[in-house]
């Protein structure tokens, strides 16, 4: 975001406190959770509103791991990285069930498809199954087109599961008990000797600390990111009901290039389709579907579920920018020269997957600012020079 000199005023209200997290999606609100869990307050900055991002632009997947097969990020990150990236997926998945259930979200754990579009892929299923299997994780490979849906092959995780990513989110924001200060785009960050003078389209804000989780956005808020996040765009459609459900789990196919699942209101979701269109969807912030992925996610349909596209028609398109890395692993840390801004962004597409486990990594990595900021005790916000507690809805 930029801004003109008239858009700039010293009359905007002065607001003080100890942490603001910038992005009210997945990872910020999650955040704000632990802040609260710590005894702390914090206030949270969202362009548009919570979970207005790609946190509920997704297909809603709790998949296991990485966009890499296991033997895959094996050989890319080693044995016991790869372990415990695997490992830690669950356990956010587990996090999403506590704070999802508690507050009515809708999860199915009815597992997930790993699904072959022809045999190379079908080779390196089995190889991953293998290897989790050997690694001690719940998995079964099937060989042939298992679910009679044209596919080489599976590998089936029953750990796995989905839910409604935007109600998790609101769950999340509830649990926090943060502020939230709506329709207020960040746009600069100035560092005031120990403090961050945060400017946004409403208000300025003093903050001790800034977390910043605004994944493929970045680059908006500091040059650093520019050349470490690259935005992508992903895109999906809906149909209408269905009379019976096409899909028992979640499947993922194409090496991820696609993926669907069936909604609670009985219709089908498909994701994915910028394969043959990576120019395009890569290097943007614009989250305007366009016709050349649509229409590969619709010959997709036809190809692979032709009795959806018969009997039901296509309801809703949508697209949301996703946060990638060079490494395909998130960026979790501090600013070299501003170690009081901090960050968790490029989760890959699967922020269902990693986008709660950021805290320990941030922790470990970091100096002991942030270790400061999760366990020193709660601050009110500020407004001018008395102390005030703020709604959980800024006014």
């Amino acid at each position: 975001m930029t801004v003109s000199i008239w858009q700039t005023s010293t009359e905007q209200p002065l607001y003080e406190t100890d942490v603001v997290i910038i992005g009210a999606g997945l990872v910020g609100c999650a955040a704000a959770y632990y802040l609260r869990q710590a005894g702390r307050y914090c206030l949270l900055l969202e362009a548009r509103d919570v979970g207005l991002g790609a946190s509920s632009r997704n297909a809603g997947f709790m998949l296991s791991g990485l966009d890499l097969h296991y033997h895959q990020a094996e050989a890319r990150y080693g044995e016991a990285a790869a372990r415990e990236i695997w490992e830690l997926s669950w356990l956010t998945h587990a996090f999403w069930r506590q704070v999802g259930t508690a507050q009515g979200v809708e999860i199915r754990q009815e597992g997930s498809w790993l699904l072959a579009e022809d045999a190379q892929e079908a080779a390196e299923l089995e190889q991953a199954a293998r290897r989790m299997e050997a690694c001690g994780f719940t998995c079964e490979f099937k060989a042939g087109d298992v679910l009679s849906r044209g596919f080489a092959a599976a590998l089936h995780q029953p750990g796995d599961g989905a839910l409604h990513p935007y109600a998790l989110v609101q769950a999340l924001y509830r649990s926090s008990g943060a502020a939230l200060m709506a329709n207020s785009e960040v746009y600069a960050l100035e560092s005031q000797g120990s403090s961050v003078m945060v400017l946004s389209r409403l208000a300025r804000v003093r903050a001790r600390y800034v977390l910043i989780c605004v994944n493929g956005y970045a680059a908006g808020l500091d040059p650093y990111f520019a050349s470490k996040i690259i935005p992508t765009r992903a895109q999906c459609l809906a149909t209408g009901p269905l009379a019976q459900r096409a899909l028992e789990g979640i499947g993922y196919a194409d090496y991820g290039y696609y993926y669907f699942r069936d909604l609670p209101d009985g219709g089908f979701l498909l994701g994915g389709g910028r394969k043959h269109h990576k120019a395009q969807e890569g290097n943007t912030t614009d989250d305007r579907t366009s016709a050349e992925v649509q229409s590969a996610l619709e010959n997709y349909l036809k190809q692979h579920f032709a009795d959806v596209a018969a009997q039901a028609s296509i309801v809703r398109r949508w697209a949301g920018i996703m946060g990638f890395t060079a490494d395909g692993l998130p960026l979790v840390g501090a600013l070299p020269e501003r170690p009081n801004i901090g960050f968790a962004i490029g989760l890959n597409g699967h922020g269902l997957s990693l986008g709660q486990r950021w805290r320990s990594a941030l922790l470990n990595t970091c100096s002991m600012e942030w270790r400061l900021a999760f366990s020193m005790p709660g601050a009110w916000i500020k407004i001018g020079r008395g102390a005030v507690a703020l709604p959980p809805t800024w006014p």
